[in-house]
């Protein structure tokens, strides 16, 4: 097994204590390990890291990459792909088109390119899983794995509905091992199958009725968090509240904190969930990060991850499909929509954020709240919500607003002056250093994740490691990596890709009730157009894997 030696470098390892502390990493084919005990020891290779920002590879705990979803969104704007550099073929790399949602082998290189090393689909439809992991094995260099959606799955609320919670557990359970999936996630509970039924259907609040189910979207956040929970899954329920992205949907969003009181819970692209005013009265939308933050500050089961907006084209993309019809309505522009069998919807939207527009400004510097306003940031992750805030190409361009107030002040100057009224941006101090920088960017999601090899540079940890040139240009800094390093093996180095790999597919594989199988095959016979015996998606369909523990189901496993 070759040794490869990092000498000398200026290392954040926030998950160990270490902040920007000289020191020798040492690295044994994939894994990050102890210095050897035997000083005769020579590294096969040594990269000479003086001068330089050592950190643990990105972690991407929320974005869209994988899934017939993204290649409808692709279709969408065949101008937006032509305008972009295409990447051309190489003796390495596959050829593939960037824009605001990139080709599969695309995806995999830029997200490399930043220092990236791991990211997560968050809305893949079980139906669609087979489709996910098939997009999956094209996307290289990364190691990738998916939330499933839950949140509008007839089976999980005639369950809930019935009170029948162990049958909800051992469901869920089984649906993360039929699809080969990490976790689970809810897009707008109750309201995606009440626009299903009715025009303009959806649902307002945490307890008006889901029809046909004679539940509330309250209790299917609170079956599904205690299912989750009893599974023992490393993540907990991934959480796409109600009424994203009206004014007034602040209190819905608090009533969603308050539901998960005795439960884990993780509040995603929370920007799009934090506005005041009417709901019927654009001209009243303002922010309510600080009520928001203060709750989330006082609550140690909430985290929540930020989907920032950047200016600029880019396309939404959301398993909410009431949201999908009301952007559409919106922006006047092209629509998609998809009705996913009994499981869940889909809304795709072009969309351009501008400067100029109040809306657009006021969405753009509450996400910025966000992350000045959460006193600890191991309770917050850096996202997009790629592709809709913006591509995680803008990773730098935020870190720069977060580290440096003049550039945040420079940028609010741009936007309309009502911005400064109806935010408290212009009021905030606060000054990432490079260490709170890598938690929100690695350690944080990791953790919120459960990957416990993800995000650190400690003895056992995965070998993901990205070297950055230190700059007084932060955006430069962070676009352009020295060295990425990743499962022990060079990818990038001096901004040029020197080899490919795979990467693995994360999973989880909780423990459950065989017993319900029967009572499962029987819904989907009654149900379902798919059989139950063309469902599951199989080990020879999905590429290298790695099963992540649950509490319930022993530790990691590789296939």
């Amino acid at each position: 097994m070759s040794l490869l030696l990092l000498r000398n470098g200026t290392v954040y390892d926030p998950l160990n204590g270490v902040n920007g502390v000289q020191r020798d990493l040492w690295i044994a084919g994939r894994q990050i390990v102890a210095p050897p005990a035997d000083p005769a020891v020579r590294a096969d290779r040594v990269i000479d890291a003086a001068g330089l920002v050592v950190m643990p590879g990105g972690v991407d705990m929320h974005c869209h990459i994988a899934g017939p979803k993204v290649n409808a969104a692709r279709k969408m704007l065949p101008e937006d792909r032509r305008r972009s550099k295409p990447m051309l073929r190489t003796a390495i790399t596959r050829s593939g088109t960037i824009g605001s949602v990139p080709s599969t082998f695309a995806t995999g290189y830029l997200y490399a390119g930043l220092g990236y090393t791991t990211a997560f689909d968050a809305a893949i439809p079980p139906l669609t899983a087979r489709h996910a992991h098939e997009e999956f094995h094209d996307t290289p260099m990364i190691d990738k794995g998916f939330l499933v959606l839950a949140g509008n799955n007839h089976f999980v609320m005639q369950k809930i509905k019935n009170a029948e919670p162990h049958l909800v557990q051992a469901y869920l359970g089984w649906l993360l091992q039929a699809t080969k999936g990490y976790g689970i996630k809810v897009v707008n509970p109750g309201g995606v199958e009440n626009w299903k039924h009715r025009a303009n259907g959806n649902v307002k609040t945490l307890d008006e009725p889901v029809d046909g189910f004679g539940i509330t979207p309250r209790d299917i956040l609170r079956g599904i968090a205690t299912a989750v929970d009893d599974l023992g899954l490393p993540h907990s329920v991934h959480i796409h509240g109600n009424n994203l992205g009206l004014p007034g949907n602040w209190t819905t969003t608090l009533d969603t904190m308050h539901a998960m009181e005795g439960h884990r819970g993780h509040l995603t692209h929370i920007q799009f969930h934090s506005y005041g005013g009417d709901p019927d009265d654009q001209s009243t939308f303002r922010s309510e990060v600080p009520r928001l933050a203060e709750y989330v500050n006082a609550h140690s089961n909430l985290t929540v991850d930020v989907g920032q907006v950047m200016f600029g084209q880019t396309i939404s993309m959301t398993g909410d499909g009431p949201l999908g019809y009301y952007l559409h309505r919106v922006t006047g522009g092209k629509w998609f929509s998809g009705d996913i069998e009994q499981e869940a919807g889909c809304g795709i939207v072009p969309i351009v954020y501008k400067e100029k527009s109040v809306v657009h400004a006021l969405q753009w510097a509450v996400g910025l709240e966000w992350y000045l306003l959460i006193d600890d940031p191991w309770k917050i992750a850096m996202s997009t919500d790629h592709p809709n805030g913006a591509s995680f190409l803008a990773y730098p361009q935020i870190i720069a607003l977060l580290m440096d107030r003049t550039r945040r002040d420079e940028a609010l100057a741009r936007l309309p002056a009502r911005i400064r009224e109806i935010t408290v941006l212009g009021q905030l101090e606060r000054e990432y250093t490079l260490n709170e920088i890598a938690i929100i960017t690695r350690a944080a999601p990791a953790r919120m994740l459960g990957l416990t090899r993800k995000g650190h540079l400690g003895p056992g940890a995965d070998a993901d490691v990205t070297i950055y040139t230190p700059d007084t240009d932060i955006e430069r800094m962070f676009e352009l990596p020295r060295f990425v390093i990743k499962a022990g093996e060079i990818l990038i180095e001096q901004g040029e890709i020197r080899r490919t790999i795979e990467g693995v597919t994360l999973q989880t594989a909780p423990d459950f009730d065989a017993g319900v199988i029967p009572s499962i095959r029987e819904w989907f016979d009654s149900s379902y157009t798919v059989q139950f015996r063309n469902y599951t998606v199989e080990d020879h369909e999905v590429g290298p894997t790695v099963i992540e523990p649950t509490t319930n189901s022993g530790s990691h496993t590789a296939r």
